[in-house]
């Protein structure tokens, strides 16, 4: 008979699904398959997710989280990666993973494939499939154009529809990120007539060291007063703007004192948290760990 603590000690616990920043965004034009051609910069930040995992030799992938009352199985990336990475291995048993959901959805901090990247990767080393990163990555991008940043774990340029990655190295700045009460949906946006769809592609260096914008930015804005009124406040304090296609906005911080003493002041109708920028994402860092 198996003890309450032989179960506990054989989880592995605690593995990070980083949220991360769209330091800037341009849609650069749209492929005949619909696809939007970007380039973008992303980098991690210390604010995540976390998931844990039972490995079972029974083949059934069972997910524990409070948000399966509102994305169904069949929807949930985390299923889906752990199945996509089951059946490309081939591998006999299974899993259980509780996921404990702290990044907003519909936030534009890519909780979803964050998560979906978390589990490829604690699956694959689990499991002991040692899959190449590169074929993680492939599995990964048929799940979401965000999901491959999050496994290779770099910050990182980006084009194409977000799958061509360059590693960069940013400043590792202290940002507040605001989290506005309202959920965007990304195909909302990128179906939308208004939004901007012909920014001229740059080269890199030029990208790296101009001011940084958002192409998404004015149509979210004006979709979703939320979003505006929490830019409004915050770039009052700092230089500001959107990630992704929304709807969370940062502020730019040298310090970290100076992060929380504006997140002191945030009005009683927003919310939001201080966090690190990260060139290595957390997620790797903890498979090292292993």
């Amino acid at each position: 008979m198996t003890s309450t603590n032989s179960r506990k000690s054989a989880v592995s616990k605690s593995w990070p699904a980083p949220a991360k920043l769209n330091l800037f965004l341009h849609v650069t034009g749209q492929r005949a398959d619909g696809y939007h051609e970007l380039q973008t910069l992303f980098q991690f930040i210390d604010h995540c997710d976390y998931l844990d995992f039972h490995i079972t030799d029974s083949p059934d992938l069972i997910l524990h989280s409070t948000m399966s009352d509102s994305v169904a199985d069949s929807d949930n990336l985390i299923l889906k990666a752990a199945k996509s990475l089951k059946r490309y291995t081939q591998y006999a048993g299974g899993a259980h993973i509780w996921l404990d959901k702290l990044l907003p959805m519909g936030g534009g901090l890519g909780g979803g494939s964050s998560d979906a990247a978390t589990t490829l990767v604690a699956l694959n080393a689990l499991w002991k499939t040692n899959i190449p990163t590169s074929k993680l990555a492939e599995i990964g991008l048929t799940l979401g154009a965000d999901v491959p940043v999050f496994i290779n774990g770099l910050s990182a340029f980006a084009e194409g529809v977000g799958d061509k990655l360059i590693t960069v190295q940013p400043n590792e700045l202290w940002y507040l990120v605001i989290v506005p009460d309202v959920h965007v949906s990304t195909m909302d946006i990128f179906q939308h007539p208004d939004l901007t769809r012909n920014t001229p592609k740059l080269d890199i260096s030029s990208l790296m060291t101009q001011q940084w914008s958002n192409d998404c930015q004015k149509l979210v804005t004006t979709k979703h007063p939320q979003v505006a009124n929490a830019l409004g406040w915050l770039v009052e304090y700092a230089p500001s703007r959107m990630t992704g296609t929304g709807a969370c906005v940062f502020g730019e911080f040298t310090h970290s004192q100076q992060a929380l003493d504006a997140l002191a002041k945030l009005p009683a109708n927003m919310r939001g948290f201080v966090a690190k920028g990260m060139n290595k994402s957390p997620l790797l860092i903890r498979l090292e760990q292993l």
